[in-house]
């Protein structure tokens, strides 16, 4: 049975839509200061600049089961929100030393499903944050030797099945796999990715029927 926990509840986000200033435009030393006050009043607030330039931690395991630390929650999503049958859970405990995030269950074909999925918005409010700076992502991961995909999803996608997709290995030791942004290749859409409108990850049992156990002790962007 899949299990789906609530968000972290909204946040305020705040963003200026343009800025444009015509040339020779006089400008007032006061209307300067205001608008630098905007950007650093901002910068403080989840969701918006900070977002973009601020730590490369997806997560690092150090909040209460089942939040991340960027402030969102860990989800459980199975083919059963399309009619299938694949069924597992989710669960934060020790594996082989380490703290973990652990995916586990029986991915099956029957009514056309084929999936178990943990999935993570990267804000809190649902929007997109930019990941342009960053080169692609990088996971401390423990398996059986399966092979697993983790999806992008953008704020420009409009249908359940569209994302980016890269697949990994999952040794029966820990160790790390990066994932370069420009391996990803484009699932039921044509659209380049846009890594300035990253809105949700997935780590992802897909494709084929087997049993899933994947655990994960942490997430980061690398440059």
């Amino acid at each position: 049975m899949s299990e789906t926990f609530p968000d972290a509840g909204a946040g305020l986000t705040l963003g200026i839509m343009c800025f444009y200033l015509p040339n020779r435009m006089p400008i007032s030393r006061r209307k300067i200061i205001g608008f630098l006050g905007v950007i650093g009043a901002t910068s403080l607030i989840p969701g918006t600049f900070a977002m973009a330039s601020g730590s490369p931690v997806i997560d690092d395991l150090s909040h209460p089961h089942p939040q991340s630390s960027r402030g969102t929650h860990w989800q459980l999503v199975s083919d059963q929100v399309m009619g299938g049958v694949s069924a597992g859970e989710m669960t934060r405990e020790t594996v082989d030393g380490r703290v973990a995030l652990r995916m586990r269950g029986e991915v099956s074909l029957e009514n056309n499903g084929g999936f178990l999925q943990l999935a993570l918005d990267l804000n809190p409010d649902g929007a997109p944050m930019d990941a342009s700076g960053w080169k692609g992502i990088e996971l401390q991961v423990l398996g059986a030797g399966e092979a697993y995909n983790l999806h992008l999803r953008t704020e420009d996608m409009t249908r359940p099945w569209q994302s980016y997709r890269a697949d990994f290995i999952a040794n029966p030791d820990w160790h790390t796999v990066r994932l370069d942004f420009a391996d990803f290749e484009a699932h039921r859409l044509e659209a380049p990715l846009d890594l300035s409108k990253l809105r949700r990850i997935g780590l992802v049992a897909i494709g084929r029927a087997f049993d899933a156990d994947l655990a994960v002790s942490g997430g980061r962007f690398y440059a």
